[in-house]
């Protein structure tokens, strides 16, 4: 059974998603849909990038994979097809696949040209589902698209190190639900550049000389609960996916307060990584 998952901002009010997944059905009606997210902020390519490098690989290959966001269809927003890591990728060619491509090289990318066999004014239902369904029927690439060798890059992908390798400059690519801070710079990145020697963490006005690897490595399960006084204490960590996160321990952005709430931070800002010599 082909599995189908869908990434889109539509959100849960309109009636987007639940159309795409009615005419999936028509065409196929014994595939399986994953709704990955149709929360992704309105045309947030880093958003949207961040949610589907970290949640393609836990699917069977073979799985195919629309992401609709900023998917209209223009002169400078082509649209894609692309077989990596035995995974397909259907989207707009916005710089949304260049975090995975940056990972693992493409086995074939391919520029859809079915336009003038289908309509256009909502492409995700209009054009994705139809290559979705051709491919869940067994369909190759080259039947839907013309083969190109590059796609478009996303904007602040890597982090910057500076000629000396004393400083890291990278930026926020991501804020998850929590409110907390995901940066572009990956654990082995800063590995590598980092070498033992000391660091200190600066986001906006806030300093951290720590790294945690998991939240509750903050808490000093020596004291009594109620001494704790960990709950809202800002921190940074490497998270699940190995990405450096600035984050409140048990934040909540409606009370405690978050990361992005109680220090400002938004996408794109500058956090920096400065080495140290011991």
């Amino acid at each position: 059974m082909a599995i189908i998952t869908l990434t889109t901002d539509f959100g849960e009010k309109d009636h987007y998603a639940g159309t795409i997944k009615g005419e999936i059905y028509t065409e196929i009606p014994d595939v399986k849909i994953v709704d990955i997210s149709h929360s992704v902020s309105p045309f947030n390519i880093p958003e949207a990038a961040y949610i589907i490098f970290n949640a393609y690989s836990s699917f069977p290959k073979g799985t195919i994979h629309v992401i609709g966001i900023d998917s209209e269809l223009n002169k400078e927003n082509k649209h894609i097809a692309i077989k990596l890591d035995g995974h397909y990728f259907i989207c707009a060619n916005n710089g949304i696949m260049s975090m995975i491509c940056a990972e693992i090289v493409p086995e074939k990318i391919v520029e859809i040209n079915i336009h003038d066999k289908t309509g256009t004014s909502f492409p995700v239902l209009d054009v994705f589902v139809k290559v979705a369904c051709h491919i869940a029927r067994g369909g190759t690439l080259e039947v839907i698209g013309k083969s190109i060798d590059n796609i478009k890059p996303i904007r602040d992908l890597h982090p910057f190190v500076n000629e000396d390798k004393t400083q890291i400059i990278g930026s926020v690519i991501y804020i998850d639900n929590y409110g907390n801070v995901i940066t572009n710079i990956r654990r082995k990145f800063f590995k590598s550049v980092q070498k033992g020697r000391s660091y200190e963490v600066y986001a906006r006005n806030h300093k951290f000389k720590t790294i945690y690897n998991k939240y509750s490595d903050i808490v000093n399960f020596d004291l009594d609960e109620d001494k704790r006084n960990d709950e809202g204490k800002g921190m940074v960590v490497f998270n699940s996916s190995n990405y450096l996160e600035i984050a409140v321990y048990k934040g909540n952005p409606e009370n405690v307060g978050s990361a992005s709430t109680l220090m400002g931070l938004k996408l794109y800002d500058t956090v920096t990584v400065n080495f140290i010599k011991d």
